[in-house]
């Protein structure tokens, strides 16, 4: 029996890729006061953004219950004896360490195995879809990890803000910094480095905030895979992808939206570009 591979919705997996290599997807749960929504199965992300400037209540997210994945293993279970959840870094959230004590809440005798991606968006994305193109090619669950654990290092993500106002709201930066990157029209760029998000630089144009999106893609000598992955703006997510095709085929370059859960924390007019590869 194949290897089943689990992940979370802050993946960013578009639907097409879930549904064509088995990935099983856990959602985070996004909260508007009373209000809980599963990520991207009772909230999709254009519903979010409308219930984002009409709602009066800010949104926040949690973390799936432990019975959610024991049900997930367990129903997985009933088709294998080998399971690889690949979650989104614990340094963000706390969703990793809740996949690993469900374990213990199994009804069914099944091995498995939790990894902390140490990222998120769509450069967890592309270790979730390594881990399920070797499954259904009959890797075993040890020789998957192995293959998990060789790409880790080789994803890389870039972002580009609109605003720093979401990021006020969620406590994540001052107040007097929000107010001077608006005054100033900065737009702040982030990665990730050893599972937390950290500055990249900032710009003063979103044109050059997506030529510095593009210059850092340019940096790699060879890419595996890529992905533009937008928050309600696909016009800049094209222009993107247009200038990305000077550097990998466009039609190989996923385009997803960001998840709500993520839109929670950054806003609209998030804009990143996640790839796969070696810069040497």
């Amino acid at each position: 029996m194949p290897v089943k591979v689990v992940t979370d919705s802050v993946a960013d997996l578009p639907p097409q890729v879930i549904n064509e290599l088995g990935i099983t997807v856990i959602p985070l749960d996004v909260r508007f006061g009373e209000k809980v929504y599963r990520d991207g199965i009772d909230l999709t992300t254009e519903q979010f953004y409308q219930e984002l400037t009409r709602s009066k209540f800010f949104p926040v997210t949690s973390v799936p219950s432990p019975v959610t994945f024991a049900t997930a293993y367990d129903k997985l279970a009933e088709e294998t004896d080998e399971i690889l959840a690949v979650m989104l870094s614990s340094r963000l959230s706390a969703t990793y360490e809740v996949a690993v004590q469900s374990i213990g809440l199994m009804k069914r005798q099944c091995r498995v195995e939790v990894i902390d991606s140490r990222c998120a968006v769509m450069s967890q994305g592309f270790l979730v879809i390594s881990a399920a193109r070797a499954a259904l090619a009959g890797a075993s669950l040890d020789e998957i990890i192995e293959i998990v654990r060789g790409n880790m290092p080789r994803v890389d993500m870039q972002a580009a803000f609109d605003t720093l106002e979401y990021l006020r709201r969620g406590g994540r930066i001052g107040a007097a910094q929000a107010l001077l990157g608006a005054a100033l029209r900065i737009h702040p760029l982030i990665t990730m480095k050893n599972g937390l998000v950290e500055p990249a630089g900032r710009t003063r144009s979103r044109a050059k905030a997506i030529e510095h999106l593009y210059r850092f893609a340019a940096q790699y000598k060879s890419i595996e895979e890529m992905a533009v992955e937008e928050a309600a703006c696909p016009e800049d997510a094209d222009i993107l992808v247009e200038k990305l095709g000077d550097l990998f085929p466009k039609e190989r370059i996923y385009r997803t939206k960001t998840t709500p859960v993520i839109g929670a924390h950054t806003g609209p007019g998030l804009l990143l570009v996640a790839l796969m590869g070696d810069k040497q």
